[in-house]
């Protein structure tokens, strides 16, 4: 199944989220993502549709398997991409800002590269 760069976004936000504050809800990812409420609430609705996230009663966002599986991959890219533009000297809050942009973008195997010299540069 393909997804989108904004239900990316969207799984990331939430795990970070739920990283950060344990539990998730809209208003948490608008407050995150800088979204307006009915924005938020359709992607939900539409993650909710296809599977990666489950709603309960109260509000709470919890991510399913298949949203947690792309959530966890995605952020895994975001912290190593942003890690290499550190490495190149590259200010932290710009190279998260620049990871978010190209994260989704590049190939397995550019990013198996970067994984490799981060690797050999930190010998991790």
């Amino acid at each position: 199944m393909v997804i989108h760069k904004s239900a990316e976004d969207y799984l990331e936000s939430i795990l970070i989220l739920q990283e950060q504050y344990g539990q998730v809800r809209s208003i948490d990812i608008v407050n995150q993502l800088g979204f307006s409420k009915p924005s938020v609430s359709i992607a939900m609705k539409k993650l909710r549709e296809s599977g990666y996230i489950s709603m309960a009663g109260d509000g709470t966002i919890t991510l399913n398997e298949s949203g947690l599986e792309i959530a966890t991959r995605i952020y895994g890219r975001h912290k190593t991409i942003t890690q290499l533009f550190e490495l190149l000297g590259v200010d932290p809050a710009q190279a998260a800002e620049d990871a978010c942009k190209v994260e989704h973008d590049l190939s397995d195997e550019t990013f198996n590269r970067i994984c490799a010299f981060i690797n050999e540069r930190t010998g991790s």
